[in-house]
């Protein structure tokens, strides 16, 4: 049966992958879901708005009619380094962007059916990160060639929602993820691990995961709605080839996440959104657990090893959409984040800067009426702008122990992001 799934998820994503995929908006994860969301800064737990929203809250898939919806965004990040006061080296900067552009495409489809009932799927990328760094930043310790890691996280997520009562609904996703990693220019860290041939440039891997998310989407009175979801950890087999990299022999789950949203409509045609949500980081040993438990002694790939060090997340998103007219509508929203990665992880973390806290973005849609279009087709775009993100390192780079250390100092990491999004939905 696990093959059989494999078969067919990767079958979807090879009509839709062109180019390497990398995301990480939110800590390695998308800011939102759908076209229409994410020119919301990724709101929307209680305003659905087209077939991908299912992915943050699957009870909205019953007030969505039938609809189909592809998606793809253009995401263009940048990545940097430094590394000051180490005693292996002089001060020194990286740029981790020899791969500069990523194509992340999205689908999805919803259809009512009987007793109030509808079904759902949604194909799309959750989370990942890149980093190629031409000239490797850990080459004063030992590593040859370039460095990198590529994560890359693809969910298929069918959908069954019920609306139970008039404007109340509830709903459950099956999560699938398949995982691929692949890394390489870290050899330095093989003398660290309880597995060092399974350490670095090792080739692709990939992991097999499922989980669940449930949903609830609630019209309280006439100008106000909620929303709520929860996602469970997604438990996949983890990277056998890296087990000697990550905790708990190679472990690679999915985190938890859960969020709620309100919609007020103070106006006729005026949606305001407010979304808090939460990424239970820590939930994963393998981005979690600290790096520094490496001093103590706990070699990597070990069970409760060292990892990246991320703490939990919270986002607080706000956005607003507005009718113009029955055909177009436009929107923007905010959001900010809390940072993930603490000042003394960022020696590892040079591999992962998801370092984001502040977005904002733009959008708009256009749905047909007919003539030149065929009605009920939708067209939509957005534009989203990170903000330039530096964490600097304190005490980040250990200065003893393993024997010979790494000659103490700090790594700093810096991120930003441009992204670009084009959506086609048709109302069928």
């Amino acid at each position: 049966m696990r093959q059989s799934l494999r078969t067919l998820l990767l079958a979807g994503i090879a009509g839709l992958i062109a180019t390497p995929s990398a995301y990480a908006t939110e800590g390695y994860f998308q800011d939102g879901f759908g076209t229409q969301s994410k020119g919301l800064a990724g709101a929307g737990y209680a305003f659905p708005t087209d077939s991908l929203s299912i992915v943050s809250n699957p009870a909205s898939a019953v007030f969505l009619g039938d609809r189909v919806d592809l998606d793809a965004d253009v995401f263009l990040p940048e990545r940097d380094a430094s590394i000051t006061g180490n005693a292996f080296g002089p001060d020194q900067g990286f740029d981790g962007n020899k791969i500069k552009t990523f194509l992340i495409p999205d689908a999805g489809f919803v259809h009512q059916l009987p007793y109030h009932l509808a079904f759902g799927v949604a194909l799309y990328g959750s989370g990942g990160l890149d980093t190629k760094y031409p000239s490797n930043p850990y080459a004063r310790f030992g590593a040859t060639g370039p460095a990198g890691v590529d994560l890359e996280q693809i969910f298929v997520s069918p959908t069954l929602a019920w609306q139970f009562a008039p404007g109340q609904s509830v709903g459950i996703s099956l999560n699938i993820v398949d995982e691929f990693f692949r890394d390489n220019g870290l050899g330095i860290f093989s003398g660290f691990s309880e597995a060092p041939n399974n350490v670095n440039d090792k080739g692709g891997d990939s992991s097999f995961g499922y989980g669940v998310r449930v949903g609830y989407l609630g019209q309280i009175t006439p100008w106000l709605s909620i929303g709520a979801s929860w996602q469970s950890v997604t438990y996949a087999g983890g990277f056998s080839k890296y087990k000697g990299i990550f905790p708990d022999q190679g472990g690679f789950n999915v985190p938890s996440t859960y969020g709620a949203g309100i919609d007020v409509k103070p106006l006729p045609g005026l949606d305001t959104l407010l979304d808090v949500q939460r990424i239970d980081y820590r939930s994963i040993d393998a981005v979690g657990d600290s790096f520094q438990t490496l001093l103590s002694g706990t070699p990597l790939g070990a069970t409760k090893g060292p990892g990246f060090g991320w703490k939990n997340t919270t986002s607080i998103k706000f956005g607003v959409n507005y009718h113009l007219t029955q055909t177009w509508q436009v929107r923007g929203g905010y959001s900010y984040t809390t940072q993930p990665i603490p000042a003394n992880e960022t020696f590892l973390n040079i591999l992962a800067p998801g370092t984001i806290q502040n977005q904002v973005s733009l959008g708009a849609s256009y749905t047909s009426a007919g003539g030149l279009l065929p009605a009920g087709l939708e067209l939509s775009a957005y534009a989203l702008y990170a903000f330039p993100q530096e964490v600097k390192g304190e005490n980040s780079i250990p200065p003893g122990y393993p024997p010979g250390g790494f000659g103490g100092g700090n790594a700093n990491i810096k991120l930003s992001q441009k992204v670009l999004g084009v959506g086609v939905g048709y109302n069928f």
